[in-house]
Parts: structure tokens; C-alpha cells; sequence
């Protein structure tokens, strides 16, 4: 673990320079010396751009085990002209979440939403707190009438509140434990937002069940697998789940369960 610590301090110091190299004063409206060493942003520079001073930032370029705030990394960034790919890797490799961080988008593309309708297996889309944003009629048909019923349909909702997920989902306490677990993963690098606390909130208060599993700290990583649903007019249902998450939408998965036979 030490060593990946300073595989990831020194990958960070490596980042930077490289930017740092690449913008000129004259990108940031800064004065220009006849003679320079560098082409680029001198350290100096940056530091005082970026609030901090010289030589903390050198620590940083370094590779040393120095603490950065967000927001100072934020500031960095925002000197260095990051693109949004750049950015997050930045943020990925100082192991901090970006202040700055975009919300996922509410709303989906149509190109998205055609990909769902247009699947010929049980196909839906979750947004972060694993409300439903679309799904197919396949999706419909194995859910039974919970999808035509709710309003604004949550996969942990029908999970944990619904009394035929225990029916539909085979082994449900093991597959409710799981999705907890999920769920804590996903969610870690935005447990700082309101809407997670307050759907946290409303989750462990009402579910006894999930209040259990919360509390437990578990936190697995979304795998496949094959899910198994007792279907009250089809029978016992097998399936591969497969998930993708869409590249302009971050705060979005989409899940497929393809049939077995």
C-alpha cells in the first residue's frame, strides 16, 4: 500500500510538470521576461496563481507526501486550462474529490434513451441515487406491474419497500445485502452531496433491512453475474447482468440482463 502511495505521488508531480510546461505566462496574462529557462510556467508562478507557496508546490512536483486541499488542486487545475479528462485525472490520482465535480445530468440524450427502447432483453437505465430513467418493455414485463404502477420508480425502493421483490428476486437477502454494498461503493466519491444524504437518510430510517446492511460498511464493486427472478406467470427466470456506463453521462449505468438458457 506505501508503494502504491508513492507510485501515486510521483505519477501526480509527473502530471503536473508536463501541464505546468505547457502553458506560457502570456496564455494567463502574466509578464514576460526577455530570458527564460523554460518555455513554460515557472514554479513560482504557478504557486502564486494557486495560492500556496513555492515550495509547497515544488513538494508536490517532487512526488513528496504532502496534503493538498480541493481546492487548492481545484485552482491548480484551473491555471494549468485542464480539459475535463484531464481534470478528473488529476483528481483520481491526488485520491480527492473534485469540489468542482459536474452533477450528473438529469436529463438523457436521445441517442441514449433509443439504445434502451431499441434492446431485445430486459434492459434499464439508473442515475445515482438508482432511480429509473428508462427502461424497455422487456424491463417492464419482468418487473410485473411495479414499473406501470410507480410514479418515479427506484430500483433500492422496490428492493427494500416493494412486497413482491421478495417474491420476484430469488435469494433476496443475499442479493439485498449486495446492492446495499454496491450502492456505498458508487456512491463514495459524493457522499458529500445533500441528495445522497437525504436518500440515505430516507432509506436506513424506513428499511430495517437496509439500515442493517448500511451499517455494516460493506462496499463491493457492481460485478455481473447471473441474477435469477421467479416470475408469478413465466417461472424461474435466469440472466447474465451486464452493466455500462454511458461516457457523457458519469452519473448514469445501464443494465442489461441477458437471458440463459
Amino acid at each position: 500500500m506505501e508503494s502504491d502511495s508513492i507510485s501515486s505521488q510521483k505519477a501526480l508531480g509527473a502530471f503536473l510538470r508536463a501541464h505546468r510546461e505547457r502553458i506560457t505566462p502570456e496564455m494567463l496574462g502574466l509578464p514576460t521576461a526577455t530570458r527564460r529557462r523554460t518555455s513554460g510556467l515557472r514554479r513560482e508562478e504557478l504557486a502564486q496563481i494557486s495560492g500556496i507557496s513555492a515550495t509547497w508546490y515544488t513538494w508536490i512536483e517532487q512526488g513528496r507526501e504532502v496534503s493538498i486541499s480541493p481546492y487548492t488542486l481545484a485552482r491548480i487545475a484551473t491555471a494549468l486550462r485542464l480539459g475535463h479528462a484531464e481534470r478528473h485525472y488529476l483528481f483520481t490520482l491526488a485520491h480527492i474529490t473534485d469540489p468542482e465535480k459536474e452533477q450528473p445530468q438529469e436529463t438523457v440524450n436521445a441517442a441514449v434513451l433509443q439504445s434502451v427502447h431499441q434492446m431485445t432483453v430486459p434492459c434499464y437505465l439508473l442515475d445515482l441515487t438508482w432511480n429509473m430513467m428508462a427502461w424497455n418493455p422487456q424491463a417492464e414485463e419482468l418487473f410485473c406491474d411495479w414499473l406501470k404502477q410507480a410514479k418515479t420508480p427506484n430500483l433500492l425502493h422496490f428492493m427494500f419497500f416493494h412486497p413482491q421483490a421478495k417474491v420476484l428476486v430469488s435469494d433476496w437477502e443475499d442479493r439485498a445485502r449486495r446492492v446495499v454494498a454496491e450502492f456505498r461503493a458508487e456512491t463514495s466519491h459524493h457522499q458529500g452531496k445533500e441528495e445522497i444524504r437525504a436518500f440515505v437518510r430516507n432509506m436506513t430510517h424506513n428499511s430495517e433491512a437496509f439500515n442493517h446492511w448500511w451499517q455494516q460498511q460493506d462496499v463491493m464493486a457492481r460485478e455481473g453475474g447471473e441474477r435469477t427472478f421467479s416470475h408469478p406467470q413465466q417461472g424461474e427466470q435466469h440472466f447474465q447482468q451486464v452493466t455500462f456506463y454511458p461516457a457523457e453521462h458519469s452519473g448514469l449505468k445501464l443494465v442489461m440482463l441477458m437471458p440463459l438458457h
